[in-house]
């Protein structure tokens, strides 16, 4: 009797699936759609759109005057950074942010410097050496949620 009812289970099943796939199909793009939809979430926090600020579009980081200002923005917060060069050879790096900014570093491979960000998301490294760094912040967005902001790699 346990088999009659699993096999009647299992037509009414199939009868109520063609149903559904006759009145409400599955989009042919879904699959893609989703796939897209995690791929652009996951860009939000791996990539940041980087822009030079100053100088030409093809000005380094470390030019004649030693300074540059770079702005990085994954779309929902935005960070401003001013990088010069210090007396002892080290580069001093201003930062803003336009979102609350709990939590500020910068990572050079296993280095890493920490700043206290003001009530207006301010914030300033004093003496980093140069090399390839990157920023980490922690900010709170307008929904008040935590994210983790990530800059990609630049040159101090």
């Amino acid at each position: 009797m346990v088999d009659e009812d699993s096999a009647a289970d299992a037509a009414l099943f199939a009868r109520l699936r063609a149903v559904w796939e006759r009145v409400d199909p599955v989009p042919a793009d879904l699959v893609d759609r989703m796939v897209a939809a995690v791929a652009v979430e996951d860009l939000s926090r791996e990539y940041a759109l980087l822009t030079l600020v100053e100088g030409s579009a093809l000005a380094a980081v470390r030019g004649e005057t030693d300074t540059a200002t770079l702005q990085f923005s994954d779309g929902q917060t935005t960070v401003l950074l001013h990088v010069t060069a210090t007396e002892g050879g080290g580069r001093r790096i201003d930062g803003w942010s336009d979102a609350e900014a709990l939590a500020v570093r910068v990572v050079q491979g296993e280095r890493e410097w920490s700043a206290d960000p003001s009530e207006h998301g301010r914030f300033a490294f004093e003496d980093v050496p140069p090399g390839v760094s990157r920023l980490r912040i922690v900010v709170r967005d307008a929904g008040g949620e935590l994210k983790d902001f990530q800059t990609p790699q630049f040159e101090v």
